[in-house]
């Protein structure tokens, strides 16, 4: 099954679509995280040890937002602009792409799920996400990001489990 929004072949070719803009220097100020962030703990130390790295050599690697109201919101990078923001940049490089909501989602849950630095929960509630969002059946998904069928269901299971466990 083809799938025109690039899931399936890679981060890159989710990132890679026609509607992307030029590189702009945005205010920090004017972007604010994306509420779908599957990320949900940010790491402190490494946070701030990311911040004095950008501190030091600036923001290396854009940001990706989209453009929402009066300001822009993220679809990938979140940990660079919190860096950016404590190492008191008013600035950052961003890429301004046209997306929807749901591609917007769908990147941002893909290129967490493919750094492979989500914690088991959090990844569980990604694949969930994309179920979800998507129709999909678990077997469509395992295709998607690139796992077999039976690691998508125990992940999912996890969700399951008394909270005071997760």
């Amino acid at each position: 099954m083809a799938n025109k929004h690039g899931l399936g072949r890679g981060l890159g070719a989710l990132l890679a679509a026609p509607n992307t803009k030029y590189l702009q220097e945005l205010s920090v100020d004017s972007i604010s995280p994306n509420p779908q962030q599957p990320r949900k703990d940010f790491n402190i130390k490494t946070l701030n040890e990311l911040s004095e790295s950008v501190r030091k050599s600036g923001v290396l690697q854009p940001v990706i937002v989209r453009k929402v109201g009066l300001g822009y919101e993220l679809v990938v990078g979140e940990r660079r602009w919190r860096a950016a923001k404590i190492a008191g940049l008013e600035k950052i490089p961003a890429v301004v792409r046209e997306v929807s909501d749901k591609e917007s989602i769908e990147i941002a849950l893909v290129e967490n799920l493919l750094r492979e630095d989500l914690n088991p929960i959090e990844e569980a509630e990604a694949y969930r996400k994309l179920l979800t969002d998507f129709g999909w059946v678990q077997e469509e998904l395992a295709q998607h990001v690139g796992k077999d069928r039976s690691s998508i269901a125990n992940y999912i299971r996890l969700l399951k489990l008394p909270e005071v466990i997760q």
